[in-house]
């Protein structure tokens, strides 16, 4: 995995990054927190511009949640709640997951969409809420980009000053992204099996 998202970040330059983060916040095969770092030590070695693939990190995570803020204010929140009683278990959010998000939105409104940048699994989800309860796109884009803009910098920053140490870090950085990987398919079925547990 780590050849592989690192071929396309040395080949595809700020192009691949933003293509990879964009992916990422659709439905993220790949963590933000692989890529990114990456892209610091492609950067390091002179093959990226360091400005060029925060900017791409950046407006690769905005596009991602902006598809899925768009979408959810489309439809609707008299729409979309039924569809996410019906089908959400599959996407790994459910009704009180909703509710809870929205009451969240509506009580700490920016702070939490900047914040919910930071936290893998929400940095995603809370879009959604967002555009339900129609926050107004100037809020959601500008806070959404500054909570990005803050975690990318840190991830793509520590690439960047640890590229010394690539060889060292190479070693346990495979196995951590597949920890991660992991870790969220884990997530994923365990929560596909609690719903339906309750349900039953």
């Amino acid at each position: 995995m780590i050849e592989w998202v690192t071929g396309v970040v040395a080949a595809g330059g700020w192009p691949g990054v933003l293509a990879l983060m964009f992916l990422e916040n659709l439905f993220p095969p790949i963590p933000s927190e692989v890529i990114m770092p990456l892209a610091g030590f492609v950067a390091a070695r002179g093959q990226m511009s360091l400005t060029l693939a925060l900017i791409a990190g950046v407006v690769g995570t905005l596009l991602g949640n902006v598809f899925w803020y768009e979408l959810s204010r489309a439809i609707g929140a008299d729409r979309i709640r039924p569809l996410v009683g019906r089908y959400g278990r599959w996407f790994a959010v459910g009704e009180e997951d909703l509710r809870k998000a929205e009451a969240t939105l509506e009580k700490y409104g920016p702070f939490a969409l900047s914040f919910g940048r930071l936290l893998p699994g929400i940095r995603t989800v809370i879009s959604i809420p967002a555009g339900l309860i129609r926050i107004p796109r100037a809020v959601f884009y500008l806070w959404t980009a500054l909570g990005s803009a803050v975690w990318i910098t840190f991830l793509t920053l520590a690439g960047y000053f640890m590229e010394d140490r690539y060889d060292q870090i190479e070693g346990w950085l495979e196995p951590l992204a597949y920890v991660v990987v992991g870790g969220f398919i884990a997530t994923y079925v365990w929560h596909i099996w609690t719903t339906r547990v309750r349900k039953r």
